[in-house]
């Protein structure tokens, strides 16, 4: 299942899948985490009502679940990340890159898969690396 978990315009977050079976789940909460874990309680609840009416289990339900960040949902889950230097890294301006974390400027999709290209060659790099 896909797990869209994006920012709201009041700070909060969301946490909705993209796909499954006419099955539609949300979590919210305050950060990135507290949605992620309404969102798992949410697909507790549901599969409960399913059980407890009888009624045969959507697939969806007992799926790996793929979670999606817009930007600023990125950096606040994974604060261990330096937007500025994340930037510098992928040759985009560091300035920029912090105005998206706010998400006070829209990002192209071209600028996305930039983004998320370099995100996976880092992690590439880093689960190769030894340490000496």
């Amino acid at each position: 299942m896909k797990v869209s978990i994006e920012k709201q315009s009041d700070g909060s977050y969301i946490a909705y899948n993209t796909t499954g079976d006419h099955v539609t789940l949300i979590g919210t909460g305050d950060t990135v985490r507290e949605a992620k874990e309404d969102f798992f309680n949410s697909i507790e609840e549901v599969k409960e009502s399913y059980v407890e009416l009888g009624d045969t289990m959507p697939e969806c339900l007992s799926e790996d679940i793929e979670f999606r960040f817009d930007i600023s949902s990125l950096f606040e889950y994974y604060s261990m990340l330096n937007v500025s230097a994340l930037g510098r890294y992928l040759g985009i301006n560091d300035s920029l890159m912090r105005q998206y974390r706010k998400g006070d400027t829209p990002i192209s999709d071209r600028q996305l898969e930039k983004i998320e290209s370099g995100i996976h060659r880092l992690g590439s790099e880093l689960a190769s690396l030894r340490l000496v």
